[in-house]
């Protein structure tokens, strides 16, 4: 994916500083770039890390006597530390002599931090450049985050009560969840716990796993890392068998493409899928296409032919109903009352993207 022009990333240093979010608003209805960092966010920092799965990429840190440690100033005191293979604690932070980090290998302890260090920074500078918000909570603190937890641990997961995220070493030997999608996914559920806050069952529970995976997208994309390039595709880098998907939920054999009265008793993972949907289909529209290498065929429930609005206006609407207009009792329903209303503030009534939100909504069979 070839990287933006100057005078993009400098149109986009300009709308964060005035908080209008230039890049999310200029370019054709059907334009589909995806909001780039100002010079000097996301290549910060004085050390370099190789991770597993993100390759060799700039980490903050910060000199301590001797050494370094991994915490980065810049982004509200990020932290990562090691867990040590237990599930209770603090754990230990990183520190390193000469400040190049991991090896990509993941028997280096190393490894897994680059990778989420570098992933949380990602996240940080995301949420900056696409929403002018600082941090996951809007409050300029730095989530913690601890790899190595417990042992064999499969999953990740936010801790509200510590704005913090831990990761296990996986299930699948040698492959820790600390891709650059859940990294994004867990935090996202700190920037949601803030927000709508949706309750963890039912409707509103879908509607949370949905917006974790929507805005885990929006920034993988945004990164534009070559060792692990944007697309549709959730946990595809860590797990065995069918990742989530966006395009065709149901592929996963257990999400569901399209809302029905049951999807409220489904697990909330497998609920998202009309959320995940809606914002593919919104984004980029139905039918057979490619992105970065990989092809996508949507479809719909209606059988309409969609086109879509790209991915960055379809981010802006959706963050911009989660942290106006849902609430932790939202439901499909609400949320596509939601959207649309978002769209008719941010482009008109009779705007494209107005029409083309409730277009999407009727091909996941909502509304």
């Amino acid at each position: 994916m070839p990287h933006p022009t100057p005078s993009r990333r400098a149109r986009l240093a300009t709308a964060v500083l005035l908080g209008t979010a230039l890049a999310l608003t200029t370019g054709t209805a059907t334009a589909n770039t995806t909001p780039t960092a100002a010079p000097g966010t996301a290549t910060a920092g004085t050390g370099t890390g190789t991770g597993q799965y993100s390759g060799t990429v700039p980490l903050g840190t910060t000199p301590s006597g001797t050494t370094h440690q991994l915490r980065d100033p810049s982004r509200g005191n990020q932290r990562t530390l090691d867990a040590l293979n237990q599930t209770s604690g603090p754990g230990v932070l990183f520190t390193d002599a000469d400040d190049v980090w991991g090896t990509g290998l993941p028997s280096n302890r190393q490894t897994a931090a680059v990778d989420v260090h570098y992933a949380t920074a990602v996240t940080w500078d995301f949420y900056r450049a696409a929403f002018n918000r600082s941090g996951v909570r809007g409050d300029g603190v730095a989530t913690t985050s601890r790899v190595h937890y417990g042992t064999n641990h499969g999953g990740a997961f936010w801790d509200a009560s510590c704005a913090c995220v831990s990761y296990g070493d996986g299930t699948t030997p040698s492959r820790p969840p600390t891709s650059l999608d859940i990294v994004g996914h867990e935090l996202a559920h700190g920037l949601i716990g803030s927000t709508a806050n949706f309750a963890a069952t039912g409707e509103p529970g879908a509607l949370g796993e949905g917006t974790a995976d929507i805005l885990a997208t929006a920034g993988e994309f945004f990164a534009e890392n070559k060792a692990d390039v944007g697309d549709y595709l959730l946990g595809e880098r860590v797990y065995d068998g069918p990742p989530r998907r966006m395009d065709r939920p149901g592929a996963d054999g257990v999400s569901r493409d399209y809302w029905s009265a049951d999807i409220g008793s489904l697990d909330p993972h497998a609920a998202s899928g009309p959320a995940r949907h809606f914002y593919y289909l919104l984004a980029e529209g139905s039918g057979p296409k490619e992105i970065n290498g990989i092809a996508y065929d949507s479809p719909t429930y209606d059988g309409s032919k969609l086109l879509g609005i790209g991915r960055d206006r379809a981010t802006r609407i959706w963050y911009r109903a989660l942290t106006l207009h849902m609430r932790s009792s939202t439901d499909y329903a609400a949320a596509r009352t939601a959207t649309i209303q978002s769209a008719v503030e941010l482009y008109g009534a009779s705007s494209p993207e107005a029409a083309r939100v409730a277009a999407a909504w009727k091909a996941v069979n909502v509304g």
